[in-house]
């Protein structure tokens, strides 16, 4: 790659500094940004033959931008919700950019702010039933490595009601065991950390299986890792729900009636049985870490039926006690390196 244009030096900056260091973005957040300005070059070498040390402001015209994001729409399948996330990031690096240097990213400022946002479609939150999820939890194979770990997975998914990005983040120091059960430390949105506990049947599946793969000495090991990284991403456990989903699709047609059911089903699933069990809301608001108790109000709407169990019970019966802990045993050229998405191990 040659020597780097305007715009990627100041994208390198922004990225690599300002979004660190001065207005201290959470890791999350920079890896989404970049993934925005990693689709941009992608288009801009894949629709218009440029290569990314090649891109200048002047190129992103209102007319480019347009095209890029309906190119994102239509061709990589973004819902309008994930294009205006696309689109935040460019505008705010647009904002950076002109205060940088206003003669050269002023075009481009004033092109990528007239970009509307897209409307997104409110859809039916996909929510398991109390059998479904007991269902589910029972798929995964635990004499198999991966099965084994897919059933802690889920399992303390559903008991701690964490964010798939939540549960990547998860190392062994943010867990604490004790006698009456365990309690975690989960890293949520806007680097925000809250405490809560879980179920002693979890904990103790949870334990099993940390201590099955030697890393209870280790507090900075992730708790869950994939066949590549150390650290499980999003999309490793989008592919283990979908993989279990149509498993229990297929052997239990009269159940699992919505079209898919991805990660954050089991979060809603958490909240809403928990509120049919009699839970305050309150509570769940301060379980789930809502900023506002009107984010936890949507599951009111979202709970049709009541459970006569109590909370303790629901616990106890909805995760396996006892675990066999038998084990059987794209990089593109035209990339920036600054823009790499791999997490560090």
């Amino acid at each position: 790659m040659s020597e780097p244009s305007k715009f990627l030096k100041l994208l390198d900056d922004y990225l690599s500094s300002y979004m660190t260091c001065s207005i201290g973005a959470s890791p999350n957040t920079i890896i989404s940004y970049k993934y925005a300005f990693r689709l941009l070059i992608e288009f801009m070498f894949s629709k218009k033959d440029i290569p990314a040390d090649k891109i200048s402001f002047e190129q992103l015209d209102y007319y480019t931008l347009m095209a890029f994001f309906d190119w994102i729409e239509k061709e990589r399948g973004c819902s309008a919700s994930t294009k205006n996330q696309r689109l935040s990031a460019i505008i705010s690096f647009s904002e950076y950019a002109q205060n940088r240097d206003f003669d050269a990213a002023s075009i481009f400022r004033c092109s990528v702010i007239k970009i509307p946002t897209k409307k997104a479609q409110k859809k039916p939150r996909a929510v398991f039933s109390v059998q479904e999820i007991k269902i589910l939890l029972q798929l995964p194979d635990n004499t198999k490595v991966t099965g084994l770990r897919d059933k802690v997975l889920l399992s303390l998914m559903y008991a701690s009601g964490a964010r798939a990005q939540e549960i990547c983040d998860l190392t062994v120091g943010n867990i604490q065991f004790n006698p009456k059960g365990a309690t975690i430390n989960i890293k949520g949105k806007g680097r925000k950390t809250r405490r809560i506990g879980i179920p002693d049947a979890c904990t103790t599946i949870l334990q099993n299986y940390i201590a099955h793969r030697r890393i209870e000495s280790k507090p900075d090991r992730h708790v869950f890792s994939s066949q590549t990284h150390e650290q499980m991403t999003v999309s490793c456990i989008e592919g283990i729900f979908k993989k279990y989903v149509r498993v229990a699709k297929k052997e239990n047609p009269s159940l699992f009636c919505e079209d898919s059911y991805p990660p954050h089903s089991m979060r809603h699933s958490t909240a809403s049985h928990m509120l049919e069990a009699g839970v305050p809301i309150v509570v769940i608001k301060n379980f789930l870490g809502h900023a506002s108790l009107q984010t936890t109000q949507i599951y009111a709407e979202l709970s049709q039926n009541t459970v006569d169990k109590h909370l303790k019970e629901w616990n106890h019966k909805w995760f396996p006690q006892n675990f066999n802990k038998k084990e059987e045993v794209i990089k593109k050229n035209n990339m920036p390196e600054f823009l790499n998405l791999q997490l560090n191990d």
